[in-house]
């Protein structure tokens, strides 16, 4: 069957695979997955990881399905079982980066390039700047690569390195596995370059095709890209056709045999040309169904000329969050709170709203974080100004203007990343972006002087011509060449890297009045949609990507769908919040000993329980140290302050084991239950029912209140779901939340398998009638599907309920419309919204 005709998703059900739930288990689960209704299984990736990996992203062996998940014979036999339940399967693809792991024999292509240099022909495979450090002592011209993983300087852990000899298996020939001579720290095992083994140590190290260096000065001299700052996820040259086929022959073959029938291509902003890489992919796999990890900011839209099926459908999360949510809510939240996120004696005070803290964390992370990065766009932007010798016009910008205006255009591009390919015109939307940064006088007059300093007049014209330069360099105007085109390339990527970094990674752990808003493509300062700009999104989605995937919860949301319906109450609630929140600090005080943790991050806390409630202590001091990690203020991945994070994990464990607060935390998320449910069930049948390919994230067809990585990544219990969905469909009625959602989720999805006309066609706007119409949001798909359900719930108890609002339903084929969620039946014409949502606060129709 060729990928033309293989059917493409009506949903698919994402399995995080890892050596706790192996393809094995995945088999034991494709009964009770076909049961529910999604027609395709979503695995994480497939390929040999880092030993232990728990999410598969760190590569190390391209050639091989992982042997800790049970190997290819698992894989295929997971197919087979599956396809004989109509199940099909799509694999999350990564084409970016590698693992740079420990022992580094695990990653034969970076093992190859550590010991042979720039010869090795795995050289091409890493994107590496070999002009960035001088060679081995023999060939200081040819350079080498920065490794920076010593606990100190090099000089003072000199004696941790000890030579010796182990035994490598080489992908080329895995037989051949005689001993090699080798450099070991601690758990790395480094290769050494033939010939120089006899060395003394300081000698040796001296005549390396690397440096082993402090692992501070990854920030300022790493000279190989990488995943965002991810020091050991080294980037891999996925637009060289040979690297291409290398790494992606295996999914590729697998696809070919009918093992795999689509992709999910994780963090496409990264590579050099997505465009590209999607051309190549679809040619190698005939059109493959495959989707995009794209961030798309706002109302940004995927470029219409890449040839996927759409996004992985954090834009539709975006929505449908936002549809849910009272923006007047969040505001006077914003207000009660900008104190405590921005007080006037803390040393980042005028961090006063979500704009400024966004625009503070992306200058930082490309000052910091990205420094090398940034050195780099420079020096290549340097030699792109001399590339062409009939072009003089752009000839002696200074190295340090050159960098610095580079660095401000990436702190201020407005979305992810720009689209411009070499020898093509940039899209007009990179084109403005880019123009109205460097034309924006802030852009010269940046208080982030050149090295800390007043600028002089001449620094100031000097940087303006720069910016112009750097401007069209990265649009591809001066022209064709190797370095112009490295510099656009590049430049796109690094915007990436800082739109991640900075917001998702950093911004987003700093101001969050809300918790719910902040997630992956969302805009904490912006938030709520109208149910309008709702439906019009919908409507885009089905005209131009109408077989991208939906998404609520993934592997890589900060909280769960089920945790952000709860928090959206506190946006209806923000006085209420307020009192609550600041009680619950004044009976806390007793357990706190010293100025830390603060205000801010006791807000944090308190946000925290009330989204994952109930929650043990270690779940939540876990993802309370990530946050305030990422946050970077108080402390950090690489400036630690543990006098703040012990004072935190105390403060945190004491809260929860104190039933003067548990028992008033526990009885206000009981209050907040009834509209926590009706947003739970609103936002799981619109999920289930917009356009776009619903992908269900593993265990959410129950209430999930998950929180950032690794605690959403945990195995879930699906044999248990497959008993609580056999008793439904059994008879037994659907009682609270757990299986009311249960039900609900299998109904749509079923009803999506059976009726994949309605799903492909029309999404018309249903608007309701009279006072409460405000809360009620319907939509009619094709002319036999409706779905309606509540929003706002808490206004709407406040104002006395659905009164006399109606929703007009529309003529359908059989003249009445069943609820398949209560088995209510109606006419069409007019209908009372308290008879339509008389039992549940949403209704699933088909007539």
């Amino acid at each position: 069957m060729t990928a033309a005709n293989r059917p493409g998703p009506t949903a698919t059900y994402r399995l995080q695979l890892q050596p706790g739930f192996t393809l094995h288990d995945a088999a034991a689960a494709v009964p009770y997955l076909a049961r529910l209704g999604v027609s395709h299984l979503h695995l994480s990736p497939l390929l040999e990881a880092t030993p232990g990996s728990a999410h598969g992203y760190d590569t190390v062996d391209h050639t091989r399905i992982s042997e800790q998940l049970g190997g290819e014979a698992a894989l295929r036999a997971l197919a087979d079982h599956a396809h004989a339940h109509g199940l099909r399967l799509i694999a999350d693809t990564v084409p970016n980066h590698m693992a740079l792991p420990a022992p580094e024999h695990l990653n034969h292509p970076l093992w190859h390039v550590l010991r042979e240099g720039p010869d090795s022909p795995y050289a091409r495979w890493f994107d590496i700047d070999w002009t960035a450090q001088p060679g081995p002592v023999d060939a200081p011209h040819r350079g080498r690569v920065l490794l920076p993983l010593l606990g100190d300087r090099l000089g003072a852990v000199l004696d941790q390195l000890t030579p010796g000899k182990t035994t490598v298996a080489h992908q080329e020939s895995p037989e051949d596995t005689a001993a090699e001579p080798v450099l070991r720290y601690h758990d790395h095992v480094f290769p050494l370059r033939p010939g120089t083994e006899h060395l003394p140590l300081p000698e040796l190290l001296d005549h390396q095709w690397y440096r082993l260096a402090w692992w501070r000065l990854a920030r300022t001299d790493l000279n190989y890209r990488r995943f965002f700052t991810v020091n050991d996820l080294i980037a891999v040259r996925a637009e060289d056709p040979e690297v291409f086929h290398a790494t992606h022959a295996l999914l590729v073959r697998l696809h070919a045999d009918g093992v795999l029938d689509g992709f999910r291509i994780d963090h496409p902003d990264g590579l050099a040309d997505p465009r590209g890489y999607l051309r190549r992919l679809a040619e190698a796999t005939g059109g493959a169904w495959t989707v995009v990890e794209k961030i798309l900011t706002g109302d940004e839209q995927l470029p219409a000329d890449w040839p996927c099926a759409g996004t992985t459908g954090y834009d539709a999360l975006l929505r449908i969050d936002g549809v849910l949510t009272d923006p007047e809510g969040v505001r006077r939240i914003t207000e009660d709170t900008a104190a405590v996120l921005a007080p006037p004696d803390d040393p980042h005070h005028g961090r006063g709203d979500y704009r400024q803290a966004a625009d503070e964390a992306r200058r930082e992370v490309v000052r910091r974080e990205l420094a090398a990065e940034i050195a780099r766009l420079g020096r290549t932007a340097a030699r792109a100004c001399t590339e062409d010798p009939s072009d003089a016009r752009r000839r002696d910008h200074p190295g340090w203007a050159l960098t610095e205006a580079t660095a401000r255009l990436v702190a201020a591009h407005p979305v992810y990343r720009p689209y411009v390919v070499p020898g093509e015109p940039a899209p007009d939307e990179s084109a403005q972006a880019l123009t109205a940064i460097a034309a924006d006088p802030r852009s010269v007059t940046d208080s982030a002087a050149v090295a800390g300093t007043a600028a002089a007049p001449s620094d100031t014209q000097q940087l303006t011509a720069a910016l112009a330069t750097v401007r069209d360099l990265a649009l591809g105007r001066l022209g064709r060449g190797p370095a112009r085109d490295e510099f656009a390339a590049r430049f796109a990527q690094t915007c990436s890297a800082a739109a991640a970094k900075g917001l998702e990674d950093k911004a987003f752990y700093r101001w969050y009045p809300l918790l719910s808003l902040n997630e992956v493509g969302g805009d904490p300062g912006h938030p709520g949609t109208d149910p309008d700009a709702f439906h019009s999104w919908c409507r885009h989605i089905q005209q131009h990507w109408p077989s991208g995937l939906s998404a609520l919860s993934t592997h890589d949301t900060k909280r769960s769908a089920d945790a952000r319906a709860r928090l959206a109450v506190l946006a209806e609630i923000p006085g209420t919040w307020s009192t609550v929140h600041r009680s619950w600090s004044a009976a806390a005080a007793r357990h706190r000993t010293g100025p830390h943790p603060g205000p801010a991050a006791e807000y944090l806390l308190w946000q925290t329980l009330v989204a994952a409630w109930p929650i043990d202590a270690d779940r939540l001091v876990t993802a309370l140290l990530k946050s305030v990690r990422e946050a970077d203020l108080q402390t950090s991945w690489t400036e630690p302050g543990p006098a703040f994070e012990e004072a935190l994990e105390r403060h945190a464990r004491a809260v929860v084991a104190d039933p003067a607060l548990t028992g008033p935390i526990g009885e206000f998320v009981d209050t907040l239950a009834p509209c926590a449910h009706s947003n739970t069930l609103a936002a799981a049948l619109l999920h289930l029912t917009v356009p776009g390919v619903p992908d269900l994230y593993q265990g959410s067809e129950e209430p999930l209140h998950t929180l950032v990585d690794p605690d959403n990544r945990r195995p879930v219990d699906l044999t248990g779901l497959a008993q609580r969905l056999a008793a439904l469909d059994s008879g037994t009625p659907p009682t609270g939340t757990a299986a009311e959602k249960l039900h609900l989720t299998a109904t749509a999805l079923r009803l999506r398998r059976d009726r994949p006309g309605t799903f492909a066609a029309a999404h018309t706007p249903l608007h309701a009638r009279g006072p409460a119409a405000r809360h009620l949001l319907a939509h009619l798909r094709g002319s036999d599907v409706v779905a309606a359900v509540t929003r706002l719930p808490h206004g709407l108890r406040h104002a006395g309920g659905w009164a006399d609002t109606v929703l007009p339903l529309p003529a359908g084929p059989s003249g009445a419309w069943t609820d398949l969620l209560t088995g209510n039946t109606f006419p069409e014409g007019p209908v009372r919204a308290a008879d339509l949502l008389s039992r549940l606060p949403v209704a699933l129709l088909t007539s």
